[in-house]
């Protein structure tokens, strides 16, 4: 397993020094089994929120998960990507290993067995292009969002820190970013940003046509919450809090828009204050229960509060949705809203595509050549075994007192007979067999001229 960590920088110089030592240096033994890429997950393609907080693995959970998915019997190698909108294992495994992944992942969250509808895997190419188009935001509810790209390198170092990384994954993995910044350098697809904290705003926008008499409160301080209390700041919100677990974090992000900070636990005396409510956390559990939402409406007498909840799993509890006067939305229904807002990077996926596809016969021609590598070893190695063999015997022609140079006709004619015998035999049978085949291919690997 691999215990080398790599920058951003450094992954690009990796992946193209690995991809050359892979076919001139690497020795490996005729019987080696490859096993292959198996993708096992769910996303916001197939399944709900309802069924996607089940399933995330953050924080300590993910060590864990990568130790456990390891012990499984064929698993070789593993990364796990968990984000609000797709939980995925990529692994290196035998045919029988995503059964066994999927099993796992059925008992480690006791899940119902109907879960497995929501379930997708992937192989082979299949599996590739799909990783591919991950990395490059053509696979996310935002087309072409850049977020995803650093979720994925975050997983890499993950399973780097873990052990769970080896060799074939990491050589994925380094491609895969490479894919992914010539995408973006190439095409269009990152222009014109629409975001899930944009698209949070835009309908909040909607629904009280103006900010500037309205008052927000924004619990996290991650990297979407920071982009919404741009946004809100940008429209003209009247006031803004941020709440945290981290009441420093939550100092440090209102501050710059000239907002006021507070700590979790005090989020039920704010609540009545805001008509506005969008929460990002990664917390496990809900940190915006149902009392608390029906105590802040009664105190409002009665006036609306829009909320947004777009973490996974939900800070808001579900039964929320059931208040007459709250407003409550999911990450899972803002598609309507992106969908609007992202028409013109359409075209830009098509080119994005299009590029994919040589990206992936690429790919799977470095795969395909990594086949004939222990052919090209024992090739070397059979030459060298008779370079060496010939100098030996040139050698000892020399401390006898021949001549240098009938020494150098000896050693040139001899290691000349021996390379060329067994290929001279196989001929002359390919002949006898009128197996033109073999001809044809040894005039192309000796680059022999027709005539």
């Amino acid at each position: 397993m691999s215990s080398v960590y790599y920058t951003d920088k450094e992954l690009a110089v990796q992946f193209a020094y690995h991809t050359h030592s892979e076919i001139l240096e690497c020795r490996i033994g005729a019987n080696s089994n490859v096993m292959p890429l198996q993708i096992l997950g769910l996303n916001h393609n197939t399944a709900p929120i309802e069924i996607r907080e089940q399933v995330v693995f953050a924080g300590d959970d993910t060590p864990r998960a990568l130790k456990s998915l390891l012990a499984l019997d064929g698993v070789e190698e593993a990364v796990l990507l968990s984000t609000c909108n797709r939980t995925e294992f990529y692994v290196i495994t035998d045919d029988g290993g995503g059964g066994r992944v999927r099993s796992w992942l059925q008992d480690e969250r006791n899940l119902d067995p109907s879960f497995s509808d929501s379930l997708f895997t992937l192989q082979g190419n299949d599996a590739i292009r799909h990783i591919f188009r991950v990395a490059c935001g053509l696979d996310s509810m935002v087309l072409g969002e850049p977020q995803i790209l650093g979720q994925l390198k975050d997983a890499y170092r993950d399973a780097q820190r873990s052990q769970a990384l080896g060799r074939k994954l990491s050589l994925l993995f380094q491609h895969t970013f490479a894919v992914a910044k010539k995408i973006r350098t190439d095409t269009e697809i990152g222009a014109s940003p629409v975001s899930v904290a944009s698209a949070a705003v835009n309908l909040a926008n909607q629904f009280f046509a103006g900010f500037k008499k309205h008052t927000a409160l924004l619990v996290g301080a991650g990297v979407t919450i920071e982009l919404v209390a741009k946004h809100l700041h940008k429209r003209g919100i009247g006031r803004m809090f941020v709440a945290n677990r981290s009441v420093e974090r939550a100092q440090e992000l209102a501050g710059q828009f000239g907002g006021f900070a507070l700590p979790l636990s005090e989020i039920e005396g704010t609540l009545p204050e805001a008509d506005i409510l969008i929460t990002s956390t990664a917390a496990t559990e809900p940190v915006i229960t149902f009392e608390q939402m029906r105590a802040a409406i009664k105190a409002r007498k009665r006036k609306p509060i829009f909320a947004v909840d777009i973490a996974v799993p939900r800070d808001i509890e579900a039964s929320v949705a059931d208040l007459s006067d709250v407003y409550l939305y999911t990450i899972d229904d803002l598609d309507r809203v992106i969908l609007e807002g992202q028409g013109n990077r359409e075209a830009a996926a098509v080119e994005a595509n299009r590029l994919l596809d040589e990206e992936i016969a690429r790919y799977a021609g470095i795969e395909r050549s990594k086949e004939v590598v222990p052919v090209i070893a024992a090739l070397r190695e059979n030459g060298e075994t008779l370079r060496n063999e010939i100098a030996a015997q040139a050698r000892r022609r020399l401390a006898r007192g021949e001549s240098a140079e009938d020494a150098i006709d000896y050693a040139t004619a001899a290691l000349m007979k021996k390379l060329l015998h067994k290929p001279s035999v196989a001929l002359r049978k390919a002949g006898e067999a009128a197996d033109q085949d073999l001809i044809d291919a040894a005039r192309s690997i000796f680059g022999l001229r027709e005539d």
